[in-house]
């Protein structure tokens, strides 16, 4: 699949390295250190890489800059797997590659997985399999398009803009179809604490538990999906 039929997101850049989204007037990462973040909140809160086997699914509200996924993917490789670590990303305003580059070149640790990452997202892909890593970002109102993806996660990143900001990214009806979409003792990790998307997540069935912040962040939350 190849294009994006969407607007694509607006960014202005702080101290010439954190892009903020002028839609939401939000960073797309933590102004301290966005990789840092990404590994404490979604793979940490996630409890990976420990839980990853063959064929693990990541699934994803807010794709951004792609710090997420390539910090995944990383670990995925670090920690040995065979096989193939699964990635969907939900986003309705995709960042341009020229802004997705800049954002990218502030973690070098990443840059060879970045290099490659790039090279499809440029030309357009937006379903694409790269050494390890078999992603698809669809593009569009996740309000929508979530309801009608066949999949199901083994873990959830919910890192959408602020939900004071961006209160249509935790919705009730949202969080139960993240719910929906998550397998049997399938995880989720987001850095937000909002007491009304905690209940959201309760309501749909998780487990959920408040757990230290990343930086000034004092509190996130996790949780597991019970049984059904």
């Amino acid at each position: 699949m190849t294009g994006d039929q969407h607007q694509v997101a607006e960014i202005e850049w702080r101290d010439g390295v954190i892009p903020v989204a002028r839609r939401f007037d939000d960073p797309y990462f933590s102004v301290q250190d966005g990789l840092a973040e990404t590994r404490h909140v979604f793979l940490a809160g996630n409890d990976l890489p420990a839980r990853f086997r063959p064929g693990f699914h990541i699934a994803e509200l807010g794709f951004g800059t792609g710090l997420n996924m390539l910090a995944a993917w990383r670990a995925w490789l670090d920690s040995g797997q065979g096989g193939v670590l699964h990635f969907t990303s939900f986003e309705a305003y995709p960042m341009s590659a020229d802004h997705m580059e800049r954002a990218l070149a502030a973690f070098p640790v990443l840059a060879d997985l970045a290099t490659e990452f790039l090279a499809v997202w440029k030309r357009g892909h937006r379903r694409f399999r790269l050494g390890g890593l078999e992603a698809e970002i669809v593009i569009g109102d996740a309000r929508e398009t979530l309801a009608t993806w066949s999949g199901g996660a083994d873990a959830w990143f919910l890192d959408g803009f602020s939900p004071a900001r961006n209160p249509e990214l935790w919705g009730p009806a949202l969080m139960a179809q993240v719910a929906t979409h998550t397998h049997p003792q399938g995880s989720f990790a987001t850095y937000t604490a909002a007491g009304h998307v905690r209940r959201a997540l309760s309501d749909a069935g998780f487990r959920v538990e408040r757990v230290p912040g990343f930086g000034r962040k004092r509190h996130m939350t996790r949780g597991i999906l019970e049984a059904r």
